[in-house]
């Protein structure tokens, strides 16, 4: 990687940072470690992006990711600062990982302890235990290929891509995620159990790449996490990071273009209402956006020969979210800190979500109750909520602004049904947040909650690159980019971010 030509003997190069999320907040601690002088303009009041914490009512709801895994890559930033996470972030080990209410009202309890597990399976079908067994096997082997060999390689060429093609066939990564669970497991209920997971980061079982069996084996090997105060207990420790590092996080600071001389990023120009049109000039730039409405958005077509209009609209596009936040007065005990309450249909439910983009009447849901881990996230005696429905994106042309409040009192009256007696008698506090949101708050093009879908032909090289195939200086983190969606997919964004950017 080269040095800066024009670098001032003594004065460290320029970063600006789009975006204080996660990927956004990890970039800025790896590059102001690397000698950058970095500078985060998020345009909301608060970091987090889509880990964003609500206030209400004096309920707090972490606005977005609520499962913590392989939290290793955390304690690499805080290591990077010459700190222990363990003195600021009090980590709690779900048990179980998730609780899944199947339709039939069976339960299974998702944990990393074999021998329960085991008993799990054997409720349903004592013959796919050993199925099991090869299952992880196999997801073992797809997080060694997949996660720690090429989770931080950048792809930024064809010679990455080359590289890894022997792992791609080890795993057999052009098939899907489901055929591999069905391959080894026979009861209809246990393949749902076994094959929910690529949901959390935006993609259809049926379709993304079975190299994410990864996940079960990183949730077996660290565990499934949540620390007390929520997960914006996290987002406030890395942006203490950044005050230790002497990183600035200017808020309310939204970017209306990136600025663009000799074909290389040199700065941005603001939107914000205090200073409108105000410029500022940086050696990189650094987007923790979304990548699609980013090189749409603030990018000019005569920039991009590689993500053309066309190019990002031929796109497929992860599902949208549709969050209800709410508290209660009373609180459920017997309600684990995360579940899934899954609907009979599974495979035309998804199928309607990502293939037809259409708003189905049913849903399946993960229910969050953070107050099973810290009350302290409610206040006395009462419970902290967000249940979230997988929606199509904003390809489905939903009217959410009348839709959404039947939406919503149809998720309530499942869940009234199901794990939540009497909710609408205890209902205090309230909010909603749809795929619309996502895309006027958030950015996320088509309002989808994930950038664009896992797919195998929208992985890895296939992906935006962590350095823009377009715009030299400008480089892409976060979900939407390599090697994905999910907290660490997005860390390992930022580690790969330190393989393509110049010496500083």
């Amino acid at each position: 990687m080269p040095n800066f030509e024009s670098q001032t003997q003594g004065k460290r190069p320029k970063a600006l940072v789009i975006g204080a999320g996660f990927g956004g907040l990890a970039s800025a601690i790896r590059l102001s470690v690397k000698g950058y002088d970095v500078e985060v303009l998020e345009k909301l009041d608060a970091a987090g992006g889509r880990a964003y914490v609500h206030e209400q009512d004096g309920f707090t709801f972490d606005a977005g990711p609520t499962i913590i895994t392989a939290p290793f890559l955390l304690e690499e930033l805080w290591a990077l600062c010459g700190k222990r996470m363990s003195d600021e972030i009090d980590l709690i080990k779900m048990s179980p990982f998730y609780r899944i209410r199947f339709y039939t009202g069976q339960t299974f309890d998702y944990t990393d302890d074999t021998e329960a597990m085991c008993k799990e399976i054997a409720k349903f079908n004592a013959k796919d235990i050993d199925g099991y067994h090869r299952l992880m096997r196999a997801a073992d082997q797809c997080k060694k290929l997949g996660f720690e060999e090429m989770g931080d390689v950048a792809f930024d060429s064809y010679k990455d891509l080359l590289g890894a093609l022997p792992s791609f066939i080890k795993m057999r990564a052009w098939k899907s995620l489901y055929s591999l669970v069905a391959e080894n497991i026979e009861h209809p209920l246990l393949r749902v159990a076994f094959s929910f997971h690529p949901l959390l980061i935006g993609g259809n079982p049926f379709s993304v790449t079975r190299a994410y069996a990864l996940i079960h084996s990183l949730e077996k090997t660290w565990g499934v996490h949540s620390p007390m105060g929520g997960t914006g207990a996290l987002v406030k420790g890395l942006v203490g990071l950044l005050g230790h590092l002497k990183v600035p996080i200017r808020y309310n600071a939204a970017v209306k273009r990136i600025c663009i001389e000799n074909a290389r990023a040199c700065g941005v120009e603001l939107e914000t209402p205090a200073s409108p049109g105000e410029r500022i000039d940086a050696d990189i730039v650094v987007c923790n956006t979304d990548s699609a409405w980013t090189y749409k958005h603030l990018i000019a077509p005569e920039h991009r020969r590689h993500w053309s209009d066309a190019k990002i609209e031929r796109g497929h596009y992860s599902m949208g979210l549709f969050v209800w936040y709410f508290g209660t007065n009373r609180t459920y005990p017997d309600v684990p800190h995360h579940m899934m309450i899954l609907t009979e249909r599974y495979k035309a439910l998804l199928h309607d979500i990502f293939k037809k983009h259409h708003l189905a009447k049913d849903f399946s849901l993960y229910l969050h109750r953070p107050t099973a881990t810290d009350p302290s996230l409610a206040p006395p005696g009462c419970d902290t909520f967000y249940v979230l429905a997988p929606v199509p994106n904003l390809d489905s042309h939903t009217d959410w602004p009348s839709m959404s409040e039947s939406f919503r009192q149809s998720i309530q009256e499942h869940l009234e049904s199901t794990v939540l007696e009497g909710l609408g008698q205890h209902i205090v506090t309230s909010k909603v947040s749809t795929p619309l949101d996502f895309q006027n708050r958030l950015y996320s093009y088509k309002g989808a909650g994930f950038g664009l879908e896992p797919l195998l032909t929208q992985s890895a090289i296939f992906r935006p690159h962590n350095r823009s195939e377009d715009i030299k200086n400008l480089f892409m983190v976060g979900a939407s980019t390599h090697p994905g969606a999910g907290v660490p997919g997005v860390l390992m964004s930022a580690k790969a971010l330190e393989k393509v950017i110049p010496h500083a």
